[in-house]
């Protein structure tokens, strides 16, 4: 049975720093395309990162090029996502999505982040 855990959200204050985990369960991480997504209030889902099967290729939305940091951890079956100077603005549920190679869809449940002084 697939399943994607987030964990890491919480409260932060402005310019601090958060890491995500997202342990993955049920198939082969190392071959599957994993990503990170938030959702705000009252805004639509939103495209963060991406880690390809090969663990170099990584790719990142505009909004957090620089601030955000995909990264893979084969080994545990384990997708991160380090985020930093945070704002109010990344206050979100955010979520880890795979994507196997047999090009099927997997989202985790998601965790909470909330930045405010």
């Amino acid at each position: 049975q697939v399943q994607l855990v987030e964990s890491g959200g919480g409260l932060a204050q402005p310019g601090e720093s958060l890491r995500l985990s997202c342990a993955a369960f049920g198939f082969t991480f190392s071959s599957a395309a994993m990503s990170w997504y938030r959702q705000g209030p009252g805004k639509e889902r939103e495209f963060l990162a991406s880690s390809f099967r090969s663990v170099t290729r990584t790719n990142y939305a505009t909004s957090v090029e620089g601030r955000f940091t995909i990264s893979r951890d084969n080994g545990k079956n384990t997708l991160y996502l380090q985020m930093n100077n945070l704002s109010p603005e990344d206050t979100a549920i955010y979520y880890c999505n795979a994507q196997t190679i047999d090009d099927v869809d997997y989202w985790g449940q998601g965790t909470q982040v909330t930045v405010s002084s």
